[in-house]
């Protein structure tokens, strides 16, 4: 799978240390060849809460079924 600037995706692992959880959703911001891309997942209000370079394995397209939710980042005393 090959990604682009700004496509939607989704994040297939737990990254507690950034407060993440598979299933997040975020934002290419750079594409590293098909080995690696830069994603941004966001808070509600807009702020960063993660800028992570991640192996394609860790990530997969936004699908037209997926149905987004909300919840609280996750914090080290959960994780």
């Amino acid at each position: 799978m090959s990604y682009n600037v700004l496509d939607t995706v989704v994040l297939a692992v737990d990254i507690p240390d950034h407060g993440l959880r598979a299933g997040d959703i975020g934002a290419v911001v750079e594409v590293y060849d098909d080995v690696a891309v830069e994603v941004e997942f966001v808070l509600g209000s807009g702020r960063t809460q993660a800028l992570l370079t991640l192996p394609i394995a860790d990530i997969r397209p936004i699908a037209p079924t997926d149905i987004p939710g909300v919840r609280s980042p996750l914090s080290a005393s959960s994780a």
